[in-house]
């Protein structure tokens, strides 16, 4: 289950591997679009779906973030799941419109605190991981910045190189190398292979990181023989040259992880997660 519409980011990252991991496993696997409410729609289905590993869910970090912005939330992100298999981690890069007389998240910040109120930034909408990503750092940096937020990360993205929004963080397949914007930094703790020329928002801002992970999920009380198989079979699959090629291509680096492992991951993104989302209300 794709919990989101058919086109999107999540659904190319799925299709990278199902085929491979159906026949590893003996088994057809389809691939479903159930699109609704952030992705709670289709996660609450596999949440109240049998725990025999036949239905399992392709989440990401918004797997935490949508329950967690809900007043009312479909599923509990934690007790609702078996964690199965990590696939990867995704990081996010900070943009800025190439006019701002800053060259790295540390002047940024500094620019920001001595203009309070005059920044803005652009995110692909309220609760996006743009717009999370943004408001956390600008509370760990205690900066007052205007959130103004798009249908999409091309609208964000387009406003500032219009110079319209100053800032706006994307994940790293969507950078642009476009002259009107400039590259700030990555928001993984460390540099990113994928953007070694770009320095990590954490070595002028200590303590920030923001990234996404991307794993399958079961319903919980799946029995741990049916997950453990399913976990050595993407963990092989991690490491097949050609299925490596399509993670990197979509931006994603590969990390194999036991379930006991990513069942900390994501218990321990929650609880970071939790943090960020209450500064969503406060950094608007």
């Amino acid at each position: 289950m794709v919990p989101f519409a058919a086109g999107g980011a999540r659904e190319v990252l799925a299709r990278t591997f199902y085929a491979e991991l159906g026949a590893a496993l003996g088994q057809t696997i389809i691939v479903e679009n159930r699109p609704g409410a952030g992705g709670a729609i289709g996660t609450a289905t596999v949440a109240k779906a049998p725990p025999d590993g036949s239905t399992l869910v392709f989440a990401a970090s918004s797997h935490n973030a949508t329950a967690l912005l809900s007043e009312q939330p479909h599923y509990d992100p934690i007790k609702d799941f078996a964690a199965v298999a990590n696939i990867g981690m995704q990081s996010y890069v900070l943009m800025v419109n190439a006019d701002l007389p800053a060259q790295r998240a540390g002047e940024l910040i500094q620019y920001a605190k001595a203009n309070p109120g005059k920044l803005n930034y652009s995110s692909p909408g309220h609760g996006s991981s743009g717009h999370l990503a943004m408001a956390y750092l600008a509370t760990l940096a205690r900066i007052d910045m205007v959130h103004i937020p798009f249908k999409s990360t091309q609208d964000a993205t387009n406003d500032v190189m219009a110079g319209r929004s100053h800032a706006t963080i994307v994940p790293n397949v969507g950078v642009s190398r476009d002259p009107r914007i400039r590259l700030m930094g990555v928001t993984s703790a460390k540099r990113s292979k994928f953007l070694a020329d770009v320095p990590a928002v954490a070595e002028d801002l200590p303590g920030y990181a923001f990234e996404s992970w991307f794993g399958i999920l079961a319903p919980a009380r799946t029995p741990k023989p049916i997950i453990d198989r399913i976990n050595a079979e993407v963990a092989k699959l991690l490491k097949d040259p050609l299925i490596l090629s399509r993670l990197l291509a979509q931006g994603v680096e590969p990390r194999a992880l036991s379930p006991e492992a990513f069942a900390k991951l994501v218990a321990d993104d929650y609880a970071t997660m939790a943090k960020v989302v209450k500064t969503v209300g406060k950094v608007q």
